[in-house]
């Protein structure tokens, strides 16, 4: 599997044999956590597609699959996202059913129903202060 990045808002997923690679057209283009969160959209909608199409004796090796994002402000986040997916060889009839089989795509079924997050600090097993260097005054 191959992830690349298109833009800093955009991600193409291909099914390319041997490791999983994530490409950039520059050096500098860095994988942001909006690109991982789109990898992650792309990846689990390949894998249910994936799942069906072998069941369904349909190849897969032209199928590509992009994610593009908005963001929004109050707060700061992604607004929208977009998935397309392009599969030259997928016959006409199939259409409709790679796309409702996309949608059962669990990462998918989060982003319509999120679930509740905490952020809290770890708890330490010590909770005494951190010892001063030898020498230094405390």
């Amino acid at each position: 599997m191959k992830i690349t990045l298109l833009a800093d808002d955009a991600i193409r997923l291909e099914p390319v044999s041997g490791p999983m690679t994530i490409e950039a057209p520059t050096a500098e283009m860095v994988y942001s956590p909006f690109h991982m969160l789109a990898s992650s959209l792309a990846t689990c909608i390949f894998s249910v597609i994936e799942s069906w199409a072998h069941h369904a004796k349909l190849r897969l090796d032209d199928l590509t699959i992009e994610v593009r994002w908005k963001f929004a402000d109050d707060p700061q986040r992604v607004s929208d996202i977009a998935v397309s997916f392009d599969w030259p060889s997928l016959p006409a009839n199939r259409l409709a059913a790679a796309r409702r089989v996309a949608e059962l795509c669990t990462v998918h079924a989060t982003l319509h129903h999120p679930p509740h997050i905490s952020v809290e600090p770890s708890a330490r097993a010590d909770s005494a202060p951190a010892a001063t260097p030898a020498g230094s005054a405390a």
